[in-house]
């Protein structure tokens, strides 16, 4: 007798739902369903990734033990708010001990080899944003608990974020969620993740048939991520003492930590000595979406944490014009917030996608355009305006800093087709 199917699915579509999940995932025909072919490397079990409702998800086969685990695990990063793929079902086939995890695919990202085949190594600021990503993404997960237990370049995929690079996990196989982890398993995670990218970093040169002093630069990259590690684990959690006349110190150590995108969850001071001249400093810091949670809160605007570092910038200088301008239009800064949504953003975001592409991220290519118009008028000295920074941009001409930028969206943009057409 047959066991029955268990079917779990979070995105309830019609397509999704008329996929044929009696069958193995290999012996889906063709005609089963809206494939789409994407190289993402090598994988232990079998992914394929799927359209349905204009939606790309990502459909991996393992065992039904481990894909439960899995699940179970995203869901958690998931309501903790962790950069992780969205995981949207499960699937159990009990008459082959399998089960199909179906996660939303991460869009406008793409996987560590397309990026470092095509970023040329002159351009190290993007491949030390890389290391810094990975880092700070195995931070954001230890300070949350969680084990990775097999983080490398090979299980994350990045995305532009502003000016820096997010890193989202997308393989949970391994990983554990525990109230808080100890040094020596934060250790143990660390040691993993150096070793692992090393390999990565050493396929990926070996496939581009370089050797001797470009391997030695990509052990030593993968070495510097314990350093970043470590220097980002310590600034959120050292405590500093400081006399009573310092307590500016106070607002440099919470001003440090925005700009890291951090919120302060709580401050805590306490007498450091028994005559009470010197004060302890203790911060707990909640999640990195400092800048993004003040963006909402003005715009209701839901931006990464480096583009909305970048766009409050470019509201608070349309406030400031509406002061000079329109004195009663800036009084109010949610009001100020959202007229600048609707006569600054919104317009100049579709500009900026069209002059990329459609298969452009629109936000990114706003940040994009007012660090090309930022760049372009440095150079010139004075404002060179919106067309010209358009022109620009669609021209993937653009000066210094942002040359380079040019080269990652092009990669972001270029990795994967878009979906729905």
């Amino acid at each position: 007798m047959t066991a029955p199917i268990s079917i779990r699915l979070r995105a309830a579509s019609p397509g999704l739902l008329a996929l044929p999940w009696l069958d193995p995932l290999e012996k889906w025909p063709e005609d089963a369903a809206d494939f789409r072919d994407l190289n993402v490397g090598p994988s232990r079990h079998l992914v394929r990734f799927v359209e349905a409702g204009y939606v790309l998800y990502a459909l991996k086969e393992l065992p039904t033990r481990i894909a439960d685990k899995e699940y179970r695990v995203l869901r958690e990063l998931e309501v903790r708010e962790l950069p992780a793929v969205r995981p949207v079902g499960l699937v159990d086939q009990p008459d082959t001990g399998n089960s199909i995890l179906v996660t939303e695919y991460l869009e406008h990202s793409w996987q560590f080899r397309r990026l470092f085949r095509r970023l040329p190594r002159e351009l190290v600021k993007h491949r030390e944003r890389l290391l810094d990503a990975i880092a700070g993404l195995l931070v954001d997960l230890h300070r949350e608990g969680v084990f990775w237990g097999d983080c490398s370049l090979a299980n994350t995929l990045f995305k532009r974020d502003g000016q820096l690079l997010q890193a989202f996990l997308v393989d949970a196989e391994t990983s554990e969620v525990h109230a808080t982890l100890s040094n020596g398993q934060r250790a143990h995670d660390l040691d993993i993740l150096v070793e692992n990218v090393s390999g990565d970093l050493v396929d990926v040169s070996m496939e581009l048939g370089e050797s001797g002093e470009r391997i030695d630069e990509d052990l030593a990259a993968a070495e510097s991520i314990a350093d970043r590690y470590r220097a980002l684990w310590e600034e959120l959690t050292h405590t500093e003492t400081f006399g009573n006349d310092e307590r500016y110190k106070v607002e440099a150590r919470v001003r440090r930590l925005n700009e890291l995108g951090f919120a302060i969850d709580e401050l805590e001071l306490e007498p450091a000595t028994a005559d009470r001249s010197r004060l302890r400093l203790k911060v707990a810091v909640a999640n990195r979406r400092f800048h993004a949670q003040e963006l909402r809160r003005l715009t209701g605007l839901e931006v990464g944490e480096g583009q909305a570092a970048i766009l409050l910038n470019d509201l608070r200088a349309h406030q400031a014009r509406l002061a000079v301008e329109r004195p009663e239009a800036s009084a109010n800064e949610v009001v100020a917030g959202f007229r600048w949504r609707t006569d600054v953003f919104e317009p100049g975001m579709a500009k900026a996608a069209a002059a990329l592409g459609d298969v452009a991220d629109p936000i990114q290519a706003y940040c994009d355009l007012l660090e090309v118009r930022w760049l372009l008028s440095e150079r010139q000295g004075h404002d060179v305006g919106e067309e010209a920074a358009l022109a620009a941009l669609a021209a993937r001409q653009a000066p210094s800093e942002s040359a380079a930028q040019m080269v990652v969206a092009e990669t972001a943009t270029a990795s994967f087709p878009p979906v729905g057409r």
